[in-house]
């Protein structure tokens, strides 16, 4: 098997044939194929199940899939342990009742693996306990009992592991490693590795979609002290993370299933400093993009943190794999960040340790419960306030018309709050503790806070509790607010009435006036002032809107900016737009210039993106940008990524996806798909292999790389 780069660079090979033949394996559907074969464990034996209370049943399940899940030993793994039921891929916990799920999973949140390395479950159990003497309210004190369960249910799952690889002298090592980890401090590299990838699994296979974060701020110490002490050299090192990344690929099954088969939040994030402003990047953060470039395997989305002082040499090498297109590698402006958060009210300590919540959001890794709010702000300047003004004269002025379309902006953001206040007891009439939630004790486990307070990740346990209006459709509503203000106002070439009309028509009738709107005025992402400020203003007052009820409930109400590809389930209920894109067009992504509006080049999209006041959306604001393979050929194609990703930090940007594909080489994956299996691509805050993603979603992947 071809582990294809997409645009014709062969990658390099610098691992084992053993290693490589692992990873075609797990490329050619064979361990998620093998995942799919049993859905889930039952739970109509369980005595009286139905009769249980929501704690009692959540526990069950998970002692029932520690049992009862098959156990996978892959021929020649270098770390063991896997999630093997099928219903964990489609975010359930795996287990059913007369034949239905019981609970949903839990995903858009990076787990506490430091303190699984510093103490093991053991050092969990402890915390429990102590927790258990101070809380001794009844909810609380469930809730920790339910905590020592799942750390029983893990312990049960882990033996069985045990059991299989027992008096396997080739699995000697992976023994070893599991026979002391998650349970104690892991000592070594390898232990490190096998503890991380053992509370990932089990996390999934518990139906969550947890991500992984700063891979080597956790690991790199382990490898540091083996490299100089002898114990591991690079090379094996390598081998080992290899193994990693491969069996994260583990529910690979080939399946179209709408936005693509690899979009499980498993996500990665790579240099930048620590807690205390010292940089992370190590041997373990060049391994990682040592694997990307050559097995491109695209399940880890992994995001670079880059800083005014990051090393030349990291801007480059992330370059050089950059370049074999796929989108797996995104660039954080960690300066911009930072600020951001300590902005938003956090101690710079924590600020400095940001990840991502498993898709690209920014969070606190460990200690944060994350939720975000998706609308379409185009939708609200067409169904709120342009009909606001049928059958008359219309607004007087712009200024009167934006001045409605922030009014009803704000009311969005107030139904958003309105609608997170009613999971407190208070209801609406103010904010008191947290309603009980769904039981989540697997995540609630990992996440700092929950075990100290004795409350879950739903129910205000963690350190930080975020909920996030997230505004999409940003660039189409400037677009439409820039155009109306120049065709009705500025230079009054149709008056407001005559434009409803035309629009209401879908543009027939009104091809030249549609093309004089469409082609005559320069709209946002080709670093034009005039439209930019007008971004800048609608992201600014949007972010005013949730500070104005940030601190006002238990939770804190950042604003971000994104899609997720919803604009293609948006398209449908959009009608024409005015500056001459018809109803039902697909059109921007997440902070992104509407396709087909951009045309001065990348450079021109960062320097509009850099205009927004993005240190005031502490959650995120997300830029894609698509080039062409023929631009990153050779030397020159290096410098000019190094350039752009230290161009995007200077001005700063917040968070930049880059992806390097060539149209025709999807469509000819649409029409040979099974030529092109491995073929990754971009596609909001996740990757997908092509030939995975329906049609639709094809379609619009090829328009945006098109326009």
């Amino acid at each position: 098997m071809e582990f294809f780069s997409g645009n014709g660079i062969v990658r390099p090979v610098r691992l084992s044939d053993e290693t490589r033949r692992f990873a075609e394996r797990s490329l050619s559907h064979e361990f998620g194929l093998d995942t799919r074969k049993t859905a889930a464990v039952s739970l109509d034996d369980v005595p009286d199940f139905g009769e249980l209370n929501p704690l009692e049943k959540y526990a069950a399940a998970i002692r029932r899939i520690a049992e009862r899940c098959p156990v996978r030993v892959c021929d020649g793994e270098k770390i063991s342990c896997s999630a093997t039921l099928g219903t964990a891929i489609d975010h359930t916990v795996p287990a059913t009742f007369r034949g239905d799920t019981v609970f949903e999973g839990v995903s858009h949140l990076t787990i506490d693996y430091e303190t699984v390395l510093r103490e093991g479950l053991e050092g969990l159990k402890k915390k429990v306990l102590d927790s258990l003497m101070k809380h001794t309210e009844v909810r609380r004190a469930a809730f920790l009992e339910n905590c020592l369960s799942v750390i029983r249910s893990f312990e049960i799952w882990i033996g069985r592991y045990l059991d299989a690889l027992r008096d396997r002298p080739e699995y000697a090592d992976n023994f070893a490693a599991l026979n002391r980890v998650p349970r104690l401090p892991a000592r070594t590299f390898r232990e490190a590795l096998q503890s991380v990838w053992s509370v990932f699994a089990f996390c999934r296979l518990c139906g969550n979609w947890p991500g992984i974060g700063r891979i080597d701020a956790l690991l790199g110490p382990f490898l540091s002290r083996d490299l100089a002490s002898g114990e591991i050299t690079l090379d094996e090192a390598r081998e080992l993370l290899a193994h990693f990344m491969i069996k994260g690929n583990e529910w690979f099954t080939g399946d179209v299933c709408g936005g693509g088969d690899a979009q499980h939040y498993q996500n990665i994030v790579l240099a930048g400093v620590d807690g205390d402003g010292y940089d992370v990047t190590c041997e373990v953060t060049y391994l990682w993009l040592d694997l990307i470039e050559e097995l491109g395997i695209s399940d880890f989305p992994t995001t670079v943190r880059f800083g005014r002082k990051t090393d030349p040499a990291l801007v480059r090498r992330v370059s050089e794999v950059l370049r074999f297109g796929g989108g797996v590698i995104a660039v954080y402006n960690e300066d911009l960040i930072i600020d951001a958060l300590v902005r938003a009210g956090y101690p710079p300590r924590e600020a400095r340790r940001f990840a991502n919540d498993g898709c690209w959001e920014v969070q606190i890794p460990g200690k944060t419960y994350f939720m975000y709010c998706p609308f379409d702000s185009l939708r609200i300047l067409q169904k709120d306030v342009l009909e606001r003004y049928r059958g008359t004269r219309g607004p007087a002025s712009f200024e009167e018309l934006y001045s409605v379309f922030t009014g009803e902006l704000r009311n969005t953001l107030e139904e958003i709050f309105r609608s997170v206040r009613r999971r407190f007891e208070d209801g609406d009439s103010g904010c008191g503790t947290w309603k009980e939630g769904a039981p989540c004790t697997v995540v609630s486990l990992f996440e700092e806070g929950c075990i100290d307070r004795g409350l879950s990740y739903f129910e205000g346990g963690p350190m930080y509790n975020i909920v996030s209006p997230h505004i999409g459709g940003a660039a189409d509503t400037v677009n439409s607010l820039y155009a109306i203000k120049k065709l009705v106002f500025d230079d009054k070439k149709v008056t407001f009435p005559e434009l409803m009309e035309t629009l209401d028509g879908n543009w027939e009738g009104a091809e030249e006036v549609r093309r004089f709107a469409a082609s005559r005025y320069v709209y946002y992402g080709n670093d034009s002032d005039e439209v930019d400020s007008l971004m800048a203003r609608l992201l600014g007052d949007f972010a005013d809107g949730c500070d104005s009820l940030n601190g006002r409930c238990g939770y804190r109400f950042p604003a971000g900016v994104s899609t997720f590809g919803r604009q293609l389930l948006w398209a449908p209920k959009r009608a024409a737009t005015p500056f001459g894109r018809k109803a039902g067009d697909v059109l921007a992504a997440n902070c992104s210039p509407t396709p087909g509006t951009d045309g001065e080049g990348a450079t021109a999209v960062i320097r509009s993106y850099c205009k927004a006041p993005l240190v005031r959306l502490a959650s995120g604001a997300a830029l894609d940008i698509r080039l062409m393979p023929s631009a990153m050929a050779g030397e020159d194609g290096i410098d000019a990524l190094s350039s752009m990703i230290r161009g995007f930090v200077t001005l700063g940007g917040f968070f930049m996806q880059i992806d390097v594909v060539d149209p025709d080489l999807l469509r000819a994956a649409q029409e040979h798909p099974e030529d092109y299996g491995t073929l990754s691509v971009r596609v909001s805050g996740w990757n997908a292999r092509f030939v995975t993603l329906d049609r639709s979603w094809q379609d619009m992947i090829i328009e945006q790389n098109e326009k």
